[in-house]
């Protein structure tokens, strides 16, 4: 009998808060696994849980099991409530915290500072200065480090251990040796002078030293480097937060009547008119119903340039009105936005781990309790061999406070967050680590034709025109007059064309109109007969040299005939993006090779080919050859990506070791994706390839240091070799370090050049001589069965 599939599970975010380095990350995750066909995964520096579960278990359920792991959870409120809630005590949570930090760190330093001079400067310390330290560093150790000792009795009564467990015993045992030192070791008698030493030593006098500048150094430390680093963390995710920021809250909905009503953004449906004046922002996608105007898309697809629209164009929500007045139809709301996509897509990414950060928490999830062994070795063999108790406690606590499993936590995702956020505003979505870790690594990219490398539209490379004729400009006018009744994409391209380029161009009417199957147009244009149809052989001398040379370019040529003689020859093919010719370059500078798949014909595919420089194509390709495709350039040992944008590239996508969506795409090759380039533009796949070589680079740094940082700290505290106020610095600055690395991945710019581009164009066809694209710079056809 068969067994019943098994039910698909649900994910839920978690937003978890007490989390202080990648052990809690650990005992998080660890925590939630025993529940039954329970995964998580813990993100420490967003301080959130994605939780894949079966239906039967409750996201309260999950709630709790983490609240038993001695940790806060609760389920993420919805954002018209999280609005409300922010408006009612006008601030937010975060920002809450950030400020209880600061006083903190401030209040703590205003205590801490007298002491640690006194401590340090030997010629300042006056009579019973030992008893004005002690009253100073008693607040220090209780109330400026309570959120250490509440945070590791807390894993106490969970029998685990965490970095608070560390901070907690070092400061417990600094402020204890010295409260025993001061009432009973003899260091509280007035006119003691206390040399300050960085190496852990014995009293020569017999008497007991106070250490009540590492008692209050570690507090002060740690807090000012949580601060630090928490500010660090929060400039992280400011791409994500600025994201959030462009969804409208409120929309002015037009009635059938003409009147406005102002409605929360949730109320809004599919099919409601909403008006958009100049200056805001679009609420939800949507079709222009009535108005013109320009769109400013840059912080949503990062594109630079406004966008002109007009009736019928579609725009998308978080846009910025620039012109005038526009009456929008929307088409998606709330999910289904592509704003709501693009959150969405970078929430997950920086939800993920990479494959060198799972093994930082597997190290991590045994850090701790190894420490503590450590410190405990340290302390019985110094007391074991002799030494003097005061500098094996010094030892022992020089090693509980300078290991540091905070570095190892958030190595790799404040690198996430910075570079999936850097990489939205650029235009460029990841679906996570993995997808980075593949960017990385490919060598070999393929790449689909139309809509990819080409705009996908046809328009007009050149126009021959017979010397004894009307002229270029008269036969391209009485062309795109007849054409207006065409509804074949050369046809359009030619009325396109003319209208663009010919000087107050103003197209006659036609009659007697006809159109023949396979053949092409016909009409009557001031009184004169216009044919545009497909080559014969009937072709006058001027013009024998043009059809080869049109074929040659696997352009698309068509004769302009008036009255019967033919006048003209026109060229139409489909545009190579401006951006194409330094996308293969700078891919190949990269180690990348390109390969052309296209379901296209030989000639336009090889025309391409040979404009781009590309030296394996593939034409014809059904989406099963595509497939077919991929799956032999890996079985050959390539790390192969694919960038599509069509129902027919979904396939080769999906088998590929990465692929990579044009954002103009469709939703199923969007859907297979891995990467998504939202603008559409090719040559942000360069940007996609070196930012995620950044990216891994910044984490192999981070973990580097990481690593290195404990490896050589530890040991060195061991032996004696540190004082506990150095070491609580150095535990500080090593997580500040890791988290500012990562910071500069927001700075990161993209390739340079697209105006470069824009230049080499216009230069190129400039020297054509004819107003209209060269050649070489790939116009090819797409082919015109009635033309």
């Amino acid at each position: 009998m068969a067994t019943e599939p098994a039910p698909p599970l649900l994910t839920t975010d978690l937003t978890v808060g007490g989390m202080t380095c990648a052990a809690c990350v650990r005992r998080v995750e660890k925590k939630l696994a025993k529940l039954e066909g329970v995964t998580a995964t813990v993100n420490l520096a967003t301080g959130s849980a994605r939780v894949s579960h079966p239906p039967d278990i409750r996201p309260e359920e999950l709630v709790t099991t983490v609240e038993q792991a001695g940790y806060t959870a609760a389920l993420p409120a919805p954002p018209r409530e999280r609005r409300r809630e922010q408006a009612e005590s006008g601030s937010d949570s975060e920002a809450d915290a950030m400020r209880q930090e600061r006083d903190r760190l401030l209040i703590t330093a205003l205590l801490a500072v007298p002491v640690l001079v006194l401590s340090m400067v030997p010629a300042w310390q006056f009579r019973n200065w030992q008893w004005l330290c002690f009253a100073l560093a008693a607040p220090v150790a209780v109330w400026s480090a309570w959120p250490f000792h509440l945070r590791a009795l807390r894993g106490l009564r969970h029998s685990t251990a965490t970095m608070d467990t560390l901070v907690s015993l070092g400061v417990v045992a600094s402020f204890s040796w010295s409260a025993y030192a001061l009432f009973l070791g003899g260091a509280g008698d007035p006119g003691m002078r206390m040399a300050f030493s960085l190496l852990p030593d014995a009293s020569d006098d017999g008497m007991a030293h106070v250490y009540l500048e590492a008692a209050v150094a570690v507090p002060l430390f740690v807090l000012a480097g949580r601060f630090l680093e928490a500010r660090a963390r929060h400039g992280t995710g400011a791409a994500l937060r600025s994201l959030a920021e462009l969804a409208a809250k409120e929309v002015s909905v037009r009635g059938d009547d003409g009147s406005e009503r102002l409605v929360p953004i949730e109320e809004l449906t599919v099919g409601q008119v909403f008006v958009v004046r100049p200056g805001e922002r679009v609420a939800t996608d949507g079709e222009v119903t009535k108005g013109s105007s320009a769109v400013d898309l840059s912080l949503v697809t990062g594109e630079s340039e406004p966008v002109e629209v007009a009736p019928g164009s579609a725009v998308v929500g978080g846009a910025v009105n620039a012109g005038g007045l526009l009456l929008v139809r929307a088409t998606a709301v709330g999910a289904d936005t592509q704003l709501a996509r693009i959150t969405r897509l970078v929430t997950e990414a920086q939800a993920g781990k990479a494959k060198a950060q799972r093994l930082a928490d597997s190290v991590a999830g045994v850090f701790v309790p190894v420490v503590l062994a450590l410190a405990v070795t340290v302390l019985g063999f110094w007391l074991g061999a002799g030494a003097d108790p005061q500098a094996a406690i010094t030892a022992c606590v020089a090693v509980l406070v300078v290991a540091c499993p905070c570095a190892l936590g958030l190595a790799t995702p404040t690198a996430l967050m910075a570079a999936t956020g850097r990489g939205a505003q650029l235009g460029v979505l990841v679906r996570g680590p993995q997808s980075l870790e593949g960017l990385e690594h490919i060598d070999t990219v393929v790449l689909d034709k139309t809509g990819t490398l080409t705009s996908g539209h046809m328009t007009v490379a050149r126009v021959t025109a017979v010397p004894d004729g009307p002229g270029r400009d008269e036969v391209l006018r009485l062309a795109a007059a007849v054409e207006q009744g065409s509804e074949h994409p050369l046809g359009r391209a030619i009325v396109a064309y003319a209208t663009r380029t010919l000087p107050g161009a103003r197209l006659p009417e036609v009659a007697d109109f006809t159109a023949t199957a396979g053949r092409g147009v016909r009409g009557r244009v001031e009184g004169r007969l216009v044919e545009v149809v497909a080559p014969d052989d009937e072709l006058p001398e001027a013009l024998t040299d043009a059809l080869p040379a049109a074929e040659a370019a696997a352009h698309t040529p068509v004769l302009v005939r008036v009255d019967g003689q033919t006048q003209a020859l026109i060229e139409i093919g489909d545009v190579v993006r401006p951006g194409s010719y330094r996308t293969v370059d700078r891919l190949r500078r990269l180690g990348v090779e390109p390969v052309l798949a296209t379901g296209d014909r030989q000639a336009p595919a090889r025309a391409v080919a040979a404009a781009l420089g590309i030296e394996e194509v593939h034409a014809r390709c059904t989406p099963e050859d595509k497939a077919d495709l991929v799956r032999e350039l890996r079985e050959s040992g390539r790390r192969v990506a694919v960038v599509g944008d069509g129902v027919n590239d979904a396939a080769a996508l999906a088998g590929a070791d990465l692929g990579i969506a044009m954002g103009g795409g469709t939703d199923a090759a969007i859907g297979a994706a891995d990467v998504t380039l939202v603008r559409g533009d090719i040559e942000a796949l360069v940007d996609a390839v070196r930012l995620a070589r950044r990216t891994l680079s910044t984490i192999h740094t981070n973990l580097l240091w990481a690593f290195g940082y404990n490896v050589v700290t530890v040991p060195l505290a061991m032996v004696g070799l540190l004082n506990p106020m150095l070491a609580a610095a150095a535990m500080s600055v090593s997580s500040v370090l890791v988290v500012t690395n990562s910071l500069r991945l927001r700075a990161w710019q993209p390739s340079p050049g697209r105006e470069r581009d824009r230049a080499d164009g216009e230069s190129r066809r400039a020297a054509a001589g004819d107003g209209g694209p060269s050649p070489a710079e790939g116009l090819i056809p797409a082919g015109r069965g009635d033309a």
